[in-house]
């Protein structure tokens, strides 16, 4: 239980408060008399306390005011205390004697002054009555009924102090039999917590065993429906073989006659079995019949097929100009012309005309001549709009002799940067459209075997990549610690009276689909020798070589054929300038520019001896003809590609590149021969 209790101020401690908040005051020595005191007022004490309030004021700035009656303290209300909780402090009692005392003190030391005129009504809240009757307004000068006044209100502040002492005294008994009632309590509840704790305990383990016992009866109860599961499923079971059983009986009967039956129809099966043999016979010698002639159609196939790539010529020249790139400065109207076939607009066109304007040519008038027209002839001609698609349609009928065992030579020839890589290889990122002539002539290759392997052939395919720069080969397949290492390959005779060469210390890898050869394109293009010239930012300085040797094989027939698919990507043709000034990079760009002049140069020597039918090839005047000797004579069928720019800046260049190409174009090399055992 806790008591409220607001302790009461004593009347004494407040008039001392009212006191000291009126204060500054002029002190003067009191000339009251002190309660007990033996002496009494003289006649001067009597006239000073007569006299008027403005001559018995000392006060500088304010007055005193004296509190003749004080508040009645309200009665102390009981409220329960909590355990745990303490009890309101005690007013302090005061005792008679103190406060007067206290009072005459007080008094002694303050000068009385005038009497402060009465609040109006509703200025302030009229103090509460003391003891029921109110008393009588005493003048300021009336100290001592003041006194007896404060006397009789200490004396109910007593009363009212022992009174709340009893109280008091009544609470803090309520409060300790409460707290002893809680001890008890608290006790009572330890022990029914204990019982209550135990009690769960027991309750869980009785929830436990029921579980445990729920389980086992659910276990029990699902064993017995699996057991009566099985029962009934026996059951059914034997339902099913007795049903069986009676149907076995009724198909043994039906066997048995059906086994007469067949035994009689068995003597009649075997008199039409014997005529079909007959005729199975009949077919077999007509099947053998129709191989015989479908191989005499495959073989006048290839016959001609060559016929017809003969009349075409063996020595094939075809001109492809390459459209205008991006950033590059558009060529003037008229600069290349395409004239149409024979056949109008519908034939591919098979010419091309250049104009070559000259500055340093003029009339007499002085104006500048007419531009030159310079008109050229090929086995056909790519305008800029080709696709890949379409230059592949061309050849690919040249593509198919090498499975008829002909020895084909295709060649990309051109100045730098004219697209000889993009023909031959195709363009970057994969693209199908802008596949190059390899990539498409293996799938066209791979195709047509699988188609004659109905008619018995087999075919095998190995490939090698190699390139020739400055006269040394290397091997573009090359991997690992091998790369680089290109002066360790050689062009050798496969044995003594061979005329099949090998590169010694290059990768042969059989291929049978186009991801393989991808993965070689790939490799190769990492491995080539390329650098920047003035014509291109990336031109190949190196002729690439790529050979695919081709084994056929009839095993019914006893037949094989053999050749080689060379596909060449020469490196860029360009003119020298004798008056360059050459640092360390130029001098290497010169060596590589003479070593590509002299390989082709030598190459347009050994066609012309071909053509002229001379006693003597210069095959090993360059490491590319050596390499080539076997798909470049008779026997061999070689087209050239003469890639040139459509810019007129690169017209000179583009001129001895056509120049070539007529010469080639007008050489006649003998019939070929198809190499079969």
């Amino acid at each position: 239980m806790e008591l409220d209790m607001e302790p009461q101020r004593s009347p004494l401690l407040e008039v001392k408060g009212n006191i000291e908040l009126k204060r500054p005051l002029v002190k003067a020595p009191s000339r009251l008399p002190l309660p007990g005191s033996r002496f009494k007022r003289g006649p001067d004490q009597m006239e000073d306390a007569l006299e008027p309030e403005k001559k018995r004021t000392r006060v500088l700035g304010t007055t005193t005011k004296f509190a003749t009656s004080y508040p009645r303290a309200p009665a102390p209300t009981a409220v329960p205390q909590t355990q745990g909780q303490t009890t309101a402090p005690k007013v302090p009692k005061r005792t008679g004697p103190r406060c007067s005392t206290a009072v005459a003190t007080v008094l002694k030391n303050q000068k009385p002054g005038p009497a402060v005129p009465a609040k109006k009504p509703g200025t302030a809240a009229a103090p509460p009555k003391l003891g029921g009757k109110k008393p009588s307004k005493r003048p300021a000068w009336d100290l001592k009924g003041q006194l007896c006044d404060l006397n009789a209100e200490l004396k109910c502040c007593r009363e009212r102090t022992q009174t709340l002492d009893q109280e008091n005294q009544q609470l803090r008994d309520q409060l300790r039999e409460a707290q002893q009632q809680a001890t008890a309590l608290g006790a009572e509840r330890r022990t029914l917590e204990g019982e209550l704790a135990l009690k769960r305990a027991q309750a869980e383990q009785g929830q436990r065993e029921l579980g445990n016992l729920s389980a086992r009866v659910l276990e029990l109860e699902e064993w017995l429906g699996t057991q009566e599961g099985l029962v009934q499923e026996l059951q059914k079971e034997q339902l099913e073989l007795q049903e069986e059983r009676r149907g076995l009986v009724i198909r043994l009967e039906e066997q048995e006659r059906r086994l007469q039956a067949s035994e009689a129809a068995l003597s009649d099966s075997q008199a039409e079995v014997a005529s079909l043999r007959r005729e199975t016979a009949a077919q077999a010698a007509s099947l053998a019949e129709r191989g015989e002639r479908l191989h005499g159609l495959e073989m006048e196939r290839r016959r001609l097929h060559n016929q017809l790539q003969e009349l075409k010529g063996n020595i094939r020249v075809f001109c492809r100009v390459r459209p205008v790139l991006l950033g590059e400065p558009t060529p003037p109207p008229g600069f290349l012309l395409f004239p149409s076939g024979p056949g109008g607009p519908s034939d591919p066109p098979t010419h091309l005309s250049l104009f070559r304007s000259d500055e340093r040519r003029g009339t007499l008038s002085g104006m500048p001549a007419a531009p030159t027209r310079h008109d050229f002839s090929f086995d056909r001609v790519f305008p800029p709009g080709s696709g890949q698609d379409e230059v592949f349609e061309e050849i690919a009928m040249l593509v198919q002799s090498a499975l008829d065992g002909y020895p084909v030579c295709i060649f990309a020839y051109g100045q730098t940067g004219s697209g000889k890589t993009f023909t031959m290889e195709g363009g970057p990122g994969g693209d199908p459209q802008v596949e190059g002539l390899i990539p498409r002539a293996l799938r066209h290759l791979f195709s047509v075997a699988g188609e004659l392997s109905s008619q018995g052939w087999t075919y095998s395919f190995v490939a090698s990549y190699v390139e020739i720069y400055n006269e040394t080969v290397r091997d573009l397949l090359a991997t690992g610690t091998r790369k680089g290492h290109g002066g360790e390959c050689e062009i050798r005779r496969v044995g003594p009276g061979s005329e099949e060469l090998v590169v010694t210390n290059a990768r042969y890898v059989p291929v049978s689909c186009e991801k393989e050869v991808e993965a070689l394109l790939h490799l190769a293009r990492q491995n080539r020798a390329v650098a920047r010239t003035a014509q291109n930012e990336r031109s190949s300085r190196s002729h690439s070589v790529f050979q695919l040797q081709i084994s056929g094989e009839h095993t019914g027939r006893g037949l094989q054929c053999g050749a080689r698919l060379n596909l060449v990507d020469l490196a860029g043709s360009e003119r020298l300038d004798p008056g360059l000034a050459l640092g360390p990079g130029e001098r290497e760009r010169l060596r590589e520019t003479q070593a590509i002049n002299s390989s082709l140069s030598t190459l347009g020597l050994v066609i012309m001896a071909l053509s002229n039918k001379e006693s003597h090839v210069p095959y090993r005047n360059s490491k590319l003809t050596y390499l080539l000797q076997n798909s470049l004579g008779g026997s061999a069928k070689m087209l050239m590609f003469v890639n040139i720019s459509p810019l007129e800046e690169n017209v000179s260049e583009s001129l001895n590149s056509l120049r070539f190409a007529s010469k080639v174009n007008q050489c006649v090399i003998g019939t070929a021969q198809a190499n079969r055992k």
